[in-house]
């Protein structure tokens, strides 16, 4: 079973008087993502991924992933997914997991190249990143909407369900809700896109997508990276706690996604596609 937090010894320092005492932090391990795929006679297998992320719901992180990396597009085209069961010691089978596609699955690795563009950083991949991503991700409808006064309630009710944050303050939340405000689905990680990648795997499973009636909530800022996985899941709207970047800001404008940044204190700022908003 995973193991969320971990106690530690520690000193801590109080108006320069120092005292030994224990506290909890969040656990933090790479996962290995395997990808088996082909005919049955002629299997390949390549690691797409190594990620750090917080142990618990691994399998949905993995096909999460791959979903957002456009390498599968329905649940029913994975065979299995499974620990790795070959390699000595359990901490290590625990993080690696193999995915298996079915035989007829065909398989883009090409796809993953896009990690390029939303992890270099550099001034001039902006264009070809969101180019990207629009070569795999419909424009979102208009049509949906969420009142404002809903849209306040939200942060309250992520933190009230972040257990694990509640004990050790190193965690990132994203949060599922409805139009009414309802949450569906939380997911904690020490990464925000290894949260965002589990609560896509879980709706994933239970052929859930497009997610066209629900407001994701993240817990920090909004990231390019962030917004590209809520697009491809079909997330009309994607609020932040924190503040967006440039690039988030311009492939939510981009793919018809209603981005809201700094959402606290009642207040909040929206920088595309206002109109989901009901009643401003």
């Amino acid at each position: 079973m995973a193991t969320h937090v971990q106690g530690v010894e520690l000193t801590r320092v109080i108006s320069g008087q120092a005292e030994k005492t224990s506290d909890l932090v969040a656990v933090e391990e790479p996962l290995e993502i395997r990808l088996g795929f082909g005919p049955e006679k002629e299997r390949q297998q390549v690691a797409v991924s190594v990620t750090m992320r917080t142990p618990g719901h691994d399998f949905e992180l993995a096909s999460g992933f791959l979903f957002t990396e456009g390498i599968i597009e329905k649940y029913d085209q994975v065979a299995s997914i499974r620990y790795c069961e070959n390699l000595g010691r359990q901490e290590e089978k625990e993080n690696v997991v193999r995915v298996e596609l079915k035989p007829d699955v065909p398989v883009d690795l090409k796809k993953l190249q896009r990690n390029f563009y939303t992890t270099s950083s550099c001034g001039v991949c902006g264009k070809a990143s969101i180019d990207a991503v629009h070569q795999q991700c419909a424009f979102i409808s208009p049509g949906w909407t969420v009142s404002a006064d809903i849209i306040h309630l939200l942060p309250d009710s992520l933190r009230k369900q972040q257990n694990v944050f509640e004990h050790t303050g190193g965690l990132h939340a994203c949060g599922l809700f409805h139009g009414d405000g309802k949450l569906e689905l939380l997911r904690e990680d020490v990464g925000r896109h290894n949260a965002l990648d589990k609560v896509i795997g879980a709706m994933l499973a239970s052929n859930r997508l497009p997610l066209s009636d629900c407001l994701l909530l993240v817990s920090g800022r909004a990231s390019f990276e962030l917004v590209q996985k809520a697009a491809m899941a079909g997330m009309p709207m994607l609020a932040a706690i924190g503040a967006p970047s440039s690039l988030a800001v311009q492939l939510a404008d981009a793919c018809g996604m209603t981005l809201i940044g700094f959402l606290r204190d009642k207040k909040f700022n929206c920088y595309s596609h206002p109109a989901r908003i009901a009643n401003l």
